[in-house]
């Protein structure tokens, strides 16, 4: 193999990584039908209730600082972030997805205001 189809295929295959991974950290995001990266169904459990019981210490600890989202959720707005989240779990995500962004939560954690997701 010469220099320029090695050079040729290594760049193909990071390009083809750049966009494929983008897709597969964020599928799950805004979408309670995919299971996150940190899902167990304990921690589903522990998250079922503290959304249905605006617990939002047992959220915030089962979250464990991790992501985005944690910056953005307090205690003061959580209700309405709970309240994105059991729309979200009857289908209605245009409806979810508007209180996620009046969060200030973008989806697919692009920072662009349009994709999150807290599990």
């Amino acid at each position: 193999m010469n220099k320029k189809t090695i050079i040729i295929g290594v760049t193909a295959l990071v390009l083809g990584g750049l966009t494929i991974l983008p897709q597969t950290i964020f599928a799950y995001q805004g979408n309670p039908a995919v299971q996150g990266p940190n899902y167990s169904e304990e921690r589903h459990t522990i998250m079922t209730q503290a959304f249905e019981n605006n617990d939002y210490n047992k959220w915030k600890e089962q979250m464990q600082g991790k992501g985005r989202v944690v910056e953005v959720i307090n205690e003061s707005n959580f209700s309405r972030f709970a309240e994105a989240h059991k729309l979200a779990e009857e289908g209605k995500t245009d409806e979810a997805n508007k209180i996620r962004q009046e969060l200030g939560l973008g989806l697919g954690g692009r920072g662009n205001g349009s994709n999150q997701r807290h599990r």
